[in-house]
């Protein structure tokens, strides 16, 4: 019996570091795959991918955003790289800090070489910030950029705004007072940099009218910026994302579920495929 105890014992630590070795394996595959990128052409390449993750020991989902310790990562990397060295930025992410996002967007507008953003799925609010610092916004046809209306708390600054027009200033509290002036300097804070960073591609009447369009509220902070409605805004969006980007998109994997919410068999039917598959997990 001393062996079958011995045996359970194994197979309990192995369970245990197991998902560590994985995740080890995983970013060294992820880190291969960012070599792969920059031999092909020739630059520095960054990854800013948001996806929800798991602890690597107890499986809790981890929901992550751009945030501090990402803009001192991609500032860093920047700083590392030959001033006339492109460097390509692989962005997927729902959005996060605007301070870290303006950040990475000024230390990006600031190098001298080419700056191209990779989105093969979606880059929204602050993800969209970040990219409009590029030379080129590389999208996948199906990929998405979102609105920079800010948003203060829970709520939209915009509606904010709106609530407090509709009613006399006797009818609101002192909080609600409060929220709309911050609601208001939020707006012609995030508008005056976006003009600033359009600028520097449109002429200053096309900037500022984009700017608006982006920070005005006219959509909800969700809504999707297609590449159609992006390029007819003047946005420099081209397509054609690398298949490398979309492998390493691959390799970061949303947590496991009990019940898969999509399923396929991941071959190419009908000759070569037009868009690229994820591939099967060993």
């Amino acid at each position: 019996m001393e062996w079958l105890t011995q045996l359970i014992w194994f197979v309990v630590l192995a369970s245990l570091f197991m998902p560590l070795v994985q995740q080890r394996m995983l970013e060294a595959a992820r880190l291969r795959m960012l070599q792969q990128l920059e031999k092909e052409r020739g630059s520095r390449a960054i990854a800013l991918i948001h996806r929800q993750e798991s602890m690597a020991l107890l499986g809790f989902p981890i929901l992550r955003y751009i945030d501090i310790d990402d803009s001192e990562d991609v500032l860093r990397a920047i700083r590392m790289t030959a001033d006339d060295m492109p460097i390509d930025i692989i962005l997927h992410t729902p959005g996060g800090l605007v301070i870290a996002a303006e950040q990475i967007a000024m230390a990006l507008l600031r190098h001298k070489g080419k700056v191209t953003v990779f989105i093969p799925h979606y880059a929204m609010s602050g993800g969209t910030l970040i990219a409009l610092a590029a030379d080129e916004i590389c999208m996948d046809e199906d990929a998405v950029l979102g609105p920079l209306d800010p948003q203060i708390g829970e709520y939209p600054a915009v509606s904010i705004l709106k609530a407090v027009e509709r009613k006399s200033i006797n009818e609101l509290d002192d909080r609600t007072l409060i929220l709309a002036d911050v609601a208001q300097k939020a707006i012609a804070q995030v508008r005056e940099f976006v003009t600033e960073l359009l600028k520097q591609r449109l002429d200053p009447d096309t900037a500022a009218q984009v700017a608006t369009t982006l920070t005005e509220g006219r959509w909800t902070h969700d809504y999707p910026i297609s590449v159609e409605r992006a390029q007819e805004l003047g946005l420099p969006v081209t397509t054609g994302v690398p298949q490398t980007v979309h492998t390493l998109m691959a390799l970061y994997p949303q947590p496991v579920q009990r019940r898969p919410t999509v399923q396929y068999i991941p071959l190419p039917y009908g000759g070569e495929p037009s868009r690229p598959t994820k591939p099967a997990s060993k």
